[in-house]
């Protein structure tokens, strides 16, 4: 009777821990950077990739905001996510997070200033009194970044700019440019580069004005207490990636990335330290 007894714990237990199993799911989201459902489009063959991968359900969860991200991160209420090196360094602040990997191209990222053709300027400093747009506040290509150079140039942007205004995402930054709502704009140096290939940029109506230098920015991070083995995993799942693969280049495309190399906290140190100077800390 205790072998009987025995027998169907075992087999309780082991019932339990494939349900379990089936029912794990890693909960992903991204920085609303462009609009959702070009969101919802890069990410959906990463996330077929990443489900094979692991063995396990992949969610996307949208958000609506920067903020959200971080918050959502912060408080487990997803496993990973998509962050620019500012919402990173804002995430670390608030909590345990570990980043993960970065796109090869993310060492040595720029943001773009672009400006309505209308305007006729030539520099930086022929936008003085004129209206100019950055991306989200939270953004470290569309916002912390180009003003910190900004301000490296002597450029205060709330006292140079007749007014600043926050498109909250690249393309709606390009799109505003476009129509005249402002006269310029900053936006990360991707997204122009992916509007303008796709034929999405009126070349006589924007035009590319500056580029920063380059910076640290975009990577993959989990929060902190994710179980260390699937963070091995999830990183071994993105550096498999092989450009050579045509299944593989087809998803490194969409992310516009060469390929994914690993990352560290410390490579975001001199984003913090730009946010600092800017005074975007609290």
């Amino acid at each position: 009777m205790k072998t009987l007894k025995l027998t169907l714990a075992t087999a309780l237990l082991a019932v339990s821990a494939l349900a379990s199993a089936e029912e794990a799911v890693l909960k992903v989201s991204a920085i609303p950077d462009e609009a959702p459902t070009e969101l919802q489009r890069k990410f959906a063959p990463l996330g077929q990739y990443l489900e094979k991968e692991l063995g396990m359900k992949v969610q996307f969860v949208p958000v609506t905001d920067y903020a959200a991200v971080v918050t959502a991160l912060n408080s487990d209420k997803i496993d990973m996510a998509w962050l620019g090196g500012f919402t990173f360094v804002q995430a670390s602040l608030h909590g345990k997070v570990v980043p993960l990997v970065q796109r090869e191209e993310d060492s040595k990222f720029t943001a773009k200033f672009i400006v309505n053709a209308a305007v006729g300027a030539k520099s930086l400093q022929d936008l003085k009194g004129k209206s100019f747009a950055f991306g989200s506040a939270s953004s470290t290509s569309g916002h912390l970044m180009p003003r910190y150079f900004l301000q490296k140039e002597g450029i205060k942007p709330e006292t140079f700019f007749k007014n600043v205004a926050y498109s909250g995402a690249h393309d709606a930054t390009v799109a505003w440019v476009a129509s005249g709502k402002v006269d310029a704009g900053a936006l990360n140096a991707s997204v122009w580069e992916k509007l303008v290939q796709s034929g999405k940029v009126d070349g006589s109506k924007v035009k590319l004005l500056a580029t920063t230098p380059p910076f640290y920015d975009y990577n993959w991070t989990v929060r902190g207490n994710l179980d260390k083995k699937l963070q091995a995993r999830i990183s071994a799942a993105f550096l498999k990636l092989d450009p050579k693969n045509p299944q593989d280049k087809a998803i490194l495309d969409l992310q516009r990335a060469s390929r994914f190399i690993p990352t560290k906290a410390d490579n975001y140190k001199g984003i913090e330290a730009a946010a600092e100077a800017a005074g975007l800390l609290k």
